[in-house]
């Protein structure tokens, strides 16, 4: 008898290991709100999960970091890898090394130059960034009356994200309703709100004159309103737009100082990706692409977005 309940505890415990799966994520930056949400996100996720583990790494903005720590990930035998890529010109090596190790690779959030190329066991969850440049700046066109004179605030320059949210204010800018804005300034910020304010002010000083402002990001935009308050204008008189529809910016929003985020949903991307890491790991198929929509929220819409959000 007793050998029978020895024999069942050993069945169930190795039941229990061999469906326990180790998940190695390596983020471009821990210090960043939108991916802190994003990664927030995800690790909420695996707790309710039995038996999934996540061993979440901070690549701190590092190319060869975010190499060495999916070296090690593949090392410590992973059952599945997710990358938020420091830059997205550097990930056909990434897939390179866990398709040679044979372990499932998700990249979540930026876009990796080699999206159609992905080897098997590989995909990208994120959302269109040419959807979220689009409604941004349509609702900014349709502000402005399609006339003004606007800055573009972009995102980090190796991003893919940032590359296809300003080619999508260019597309609208030139499309007949809005080809009465004039795009005066584009620079990068590099997605944060210090560099932001920074550039709106060096601006300023240089007697740029402008009344909106197209940020890749709110962060960014958040910052062009520190710089804009700082110099005494009036916030009446400028359109201020962001992406990702973050906590400190839908408080903008009901101060009154930003008129335009667009709603990507970060921890929505971060439970997508640990869904089709897991699939993955466990032999399952899943789409190359898997895209998160976005959602348009101005003051017009932002208590019915509260409120279901």
């Amino acid at each position: 008898m007793k050998k029978l309940v020895l024999g069942a505890a050993v069945s169930v415990l190795l039941s229990t290991a061999a469906h326990a799966e180790t998940v190695g994520v390596s983020m471009a930056l821990f210090d960043d709100n939108f991916l802190t949400v994003l990664r927030n996100g995800m690790q909420d996720y695996a707790k309710d999960m039995s038996g999934v583990t996540l061993q979440v790494e901070d690549a701190q903005n590092d190319v060869a970091k975010q190499q060495s720590q999916i070296q090690n990930f593949i090392a410590a035998g992973v059952d599945a890898i997710i990358v938020n890529p420091v830059d997205t010109d550097a990930t056909v090596a990434m897939s390179k090394l866990a398709a040679d190790a044979g372990i499932p690779l998700v990249y979540v959030n930026r876009e990796p130059v080699n999206v159609n190329e992905l080897p098997d066991k590989q995909s990208f969850v994120a959302s269109e960034e040419i959807v979220a440049g689009t409604l941004e700046t349509k609702e900014v066109c349709r502000l402005l009356g399609g006339k003004g004179k606007a800055v573009v605030m972009m995102g980090e320059l190796s991003n893919q994200g940032a590359r296809m949210r300003t080619q999508a204010v260019r597309d609208v800018v030139a499309t007949d309703e809005c080809k009465g804005i004039e795009i005066v300034e584009e620079q990068t910020a590099n997605w944060q709100r210090t560099q932001g304010s920074d550039l709106v002010t060096n601006w300023l000083s240089s007697g740029l004159e402008f009344n909106a402002v197209i940020a890749n990001n709110d962060e960014m935009a958040i910052g062009a309103i520190q710089a804009l308050k700082a110099a005494g204008k009036d916030m009446k008189e400028y359109v201020v737009a962001g992406v990702d529809a973050t906590q400190d910016a839908l408080a903008a929003m009901e101060a009154g100082d930003l008129d335009v985020t667009v709603f990507q949903n970060a921890a929505g991307q971060g439970k997508g990706a640990l869904d089709a890491a897991l699939k993955l790991a466990k032999g399952e198929a899943v789409d190359k692409k898997v895209y998160i929509p976005f959602e348009l929220v101005t003051p017009e819409n932002l208590k019915d977005y509260q409120a279901k959000n």
